[in-house]
């Protein structure tokens, strides 16, 4: 592969600009379509008649789509180019929103979530890199923020636009994807105008799907925190995603759409504000302060549900927007320094694989627990078991912080 590097003319470094906006959109709309069914869950439930725990499994199937992705398909775009595959990634969203507008069992339900994540695994990593490489001098550290930040724009609006469409408009469940998918339409013309920034690229031919996964013997005590943090910082996302839209209608007696969108809109916008805000804190010390802080915003979540208050929920959201920020960033920065350079992929890889299981695999505990016993105990039950990974992690990355 190679990566085009000339001198950029005043007219060109418009275009670029323009160009990048168009990417982070394209990561944005991806995004955007895994939250779309945050407040739609609980209508999908009754006009269905599923379990909670189905409701948490339809939520955590988005996951195989991503690892999917990861595993077999995350350096495509360095063989075909990064428009192609960008193309191709949202070609597999249009698909996904398709299946979502005439949904009629959860089949169809889990069908659509599976290859949503697929074409957000394709497309965040496409335009990660598609980024850097428009960027002036092909600036990654800038890169990482705009994609990170706007991937949390893009998460927190699907919920809300979704939210208000369902609470205030009519077809609560069609609506939303008809208007995603003219979403979809535009930003896939942008897309195919952007210039393609991989010089010569290959053939499907070249693609290899083989997985490539491994932390290297001697860093591995080191990989522990990041990768607990990472697994927090996401279990704290798909709790929100998934769980949250119940809480506030059970719990919290507050049932209107537009709230449950609302308040994972916040937990979002915390997030992305965090990322920019705080993008010069020494990743260790963002990684450190994520594992403090889950410890108390997990339980501020469960005092919430006890005592049925709204404004401490708002609050417990907030600092777990701020953990979030802190946790997925320091993380991942981390494990960037303590890889080796010719294995850094497979150990970033790895770093990724531990977010997508903390995203999901909790998630479906809390629909287990809640199920059989009640959503308080669930809660409990997801708290202790982040409170435990931290004070870990805590203790790997103060032993290993230098």
């Amino acid at each position: 592969m190679a990566i085009r590097d000339l001198a950029r003319t005043p007219n060109e470094t418009r275009g670029d600009a323009l160009a990048i906006t168009a990417v982070a959109a394209m990561i944005a709309v991806l995004f955007a379509g895994s939250t779309v069914l945050t407040p739609l869950y609980i209508i999908y439930k009754q006009q269905f008649g599923f379990s909670q725990i189905t409701l948490t499994l339809v939520y955590a199937v988005y996951v195989v789509g991503n690892l999917a992705a990861l595993l077999m398909l995350g350096g495509i775009s360095d063989v075909v180019g990064r428009r192609p595959a960008s193309l191709a990634a949202m070609l597999v969203a249009i698909v996904s929103a398709l299946v979502f507008l005439f949904a009629g069992n959860v089949a169809s339900l889990d069908v659509a979530r599976i290859l949503s994540g697929l074409g957000i695994g394709v497309g965040a990593g496409t335009g990660t890199a598609w980024i850097a490489e428009l960027l002036p001098g092909a600036d990654k550290s800038r890169a990482s923020v705009i994609a990170t930040s706007t991937n949390f724009l893009g998460l927190g609006f699907g919920a809300l636009i979704s939210g208000l469409l369902a609470e205030y408009e009519p077809w609560p469940l069609r609506l939303v994807f008809i208007v995603y998918l003219a979403a979809l339409a535009v930003v896939t013309i942008l897309v195919w105008r952007t210039r393609e920034t991989v010089a010569k690229p290959r053939g499907l031919k070249y693609v290899s799907i083989r997985p490539q996964l491994s932390v290297p013997e001697d860093i591995r005590a080191r990989f522990v925190a990041p990768a607990v943090t990472g697994f927090g910082a996401m279990a704290l996302v798909g709790f929100y995603a998934a769980v949250a839209p119940s809480i506030l209608a059970q719990q919290l007696h507050e049932a209107n759409h537009a709230v449950a969108g609302a308040l994972f809109f916040e937990l979002a916008i915390v997030t992305a504000l965090s990322i920019v805000v705080l993008m010069h804190m020494k990743s260790n010390k963002a990684m450190l302060a994520a594992l403090a802080l889950m410890i108390p915003s997990v339980l501020l979540v469960v005092a919430a549900q006890m005592m049925a208050s709204l404004a401490l929920m708002i609050a417990a959201t907030a600092c777990c927007g701020v953990v979030a920020a802190l946790g997925y960033r320091g993380g991942l920065q981390v494990v960037n320094e303590i890889a080796p350079r010719d294995r850094r992929a497979e150990v970033v890889s790895s770093f990724f694989i531990c977010c997508f299981v903390g995203n999901a695999l909790p998630v479906i505990g809390i629909g287990i627990v809640s199920t059989y016993a009640n959503s308080i105990a669930a809660s409990l039950a997801f708290a202790g078991m982040i409170i435990i990974f931290a004070v870990v992690a805590l203790a790997f990355g103060l032993k290993h912080r230098r």
